[in-house]
């Protein structure tokens, strides 16, 4: 129904009027616009993409890979195939995802950094100190965060720390496989 034919009509009813108030969300919106308008965030002062799903970036993104539970993947894919060479480039796969996730954990910093410096001086000369002071709390929370990055990435590199996790839960999974079809294969027979 068109708004035009509700205004049009001799004899306004009201269902009508729901028609009208169905037509129009008068809900408030879930993305709005940021100070400057470059960017949007949602509520929650979260980036989000032009789909209005959240980006997760930084450290977060990080340590959202690092605590996911690899051994059921690890278990299925012994399942599926449970040759050493398949083992071997799993894990290589896994390590892989690792560091691209730390390069784009650096990279989202590093430009984070970079603008934030802008910002402050700009701001310096505008004579804006309180912002200033808030820029610098928030570039100094960036490098404390992009040096556990580095330390995160240092550690993967000599197969320590906390990327190790990743593979030590998708090795037990892959062994509880192993262990599973010769369960079903081996010890499940009478002779």
């Amino acid at each position: 129904m068109s708004i035009f034919n509700i205004f049009n009509r001799k004899n306004g009813n009201k269902n009508a009027i729901n028609d009208l108030n169905s037509t129009v969300s008068l809900s408030q919106p879930e993305i709005m616009k940021g100070v400057t308008g470059e960017n949007d965030v949602n509520i929650n002062n979260q980036a989000v993409d032009s789909n209005g799903s959240t980006l997760q970036n930084g450290i977060n993104l990080l340590f959202q890979y690092l605590d996911k539970n690899y051994e059921k993947k690890g278990y299925d894919d012994a399942l599926i195939n449970p040759d050493n060479i398949h083992l071997e480039q799993n894990i290589a796969a896994l390590r892989n995802d690792l560091e691209r996730t730390i390069r784009r954990v650096k990279t989202f910093y590093e430009d984070f950094i970079r603008e934030i410096d802008f910002h402050i001086s700009s701001r310096t000369r505008s004579g804006m100190i309180d912002t200033v002071e808030e820029l610098k709390v928030k570039k100094e929370t960036a490098e404390n965060h992009i040096r556990q990055v580095l330390e995160i990435e240092q550690e993967a590199k000599n197969n320590k720390g906390l990327g190790e996790g990743i593979i030590i839960s998708y090795m037990r999974g892959f062994r509880n496989g192993l262990a599973a079809i010769t369960h079903h294969s081996i010890m499940n027979r009478n002779f």
